[in-house]
């Protein structure tokens, strides 16, 4: 089964994005990395503003995708304790450190600031709810968490915020990401 064009495109411009940030990201570009004829996303996408669009709905679907696997491949009973939580975001968040997940989490961040120009930007790259945010609220839960919704969002803004670190820090690598973690996860079930 083949993909269709736009699929096509959106992927080949999340490559343009990782690769060389906003400034690279232009409808030529799309086209050669897509090995397509000139045009080709243009005609398909016609503004800079739909050539986001399109890049950010894909972004968001692989996301979802890849949290529903997490999920799925790691399950958390709702008991877990906070070492088995801390090591399931870690995993999590070192797999957004390297290989494919670093290229996506480059153009997710570069989409988020765009978005501040972009407002539009901003309903499409939305946290939504997902099998491993379900999970995590869960755990909190089952902890006596008085609010595990609202510590749910606040511990994974944490978690995202040590990925951005580590993504743009002088050390970009995920040494000491666990113990990190960890420390975050038992902020989290404090009362």
């Amino acid at each position: 089964m083949t993909r269709d064009r736009r699929t096509v495109l959106a992927d080949a411009a999340l490559s343009v994005l990782a690769d060389g940030g906003m400034r690279a990201l232009t409808h030529r570009a799309v086209d050669a990395a897509a090995g397509l004829p000139t045009g080709t996303t243009s005609a398909y996408l016609r503004t800079r503003k739909a050539l986001l669009s399109a890049l950010a709905v894909r972004l968001v679907e692989l996301d979802q995708t890849e949290l529903r696997e997490a999920a799925e491949s790691t399950p958390l009973r709702p008991q877990a304790d906070p070492d088995e939580l801390a090591e399931a975001l870690a995993r999590f968040s070192e797999a957004r450190l390297t290989g494919e997940g670093r290229r996506r989490t480059l153009a997710r961040y570069a989409c988020a600031v765009e978005s501040v120009y972009h407002p539009e930007l901003r309903e499409v790259l939305a946290p939504r709810e997902n099998a491993a945010r379900d999970a995590v609220r869960a755990v909190l839960a089952a902890h006596g968490v008085a609010d595990p919704d609202g510590r749910t969002v606040t511990l994974l803004a944490c978690v995202d915020g040590l990925v951005f670190e580590r993504l743009t820090g002088p050390a970009a690598d995920a040494g000491g990401l666990c113990d990190e973690i960890r420390a975050l996860v038992r902020a989290a079930l404090r009362p």
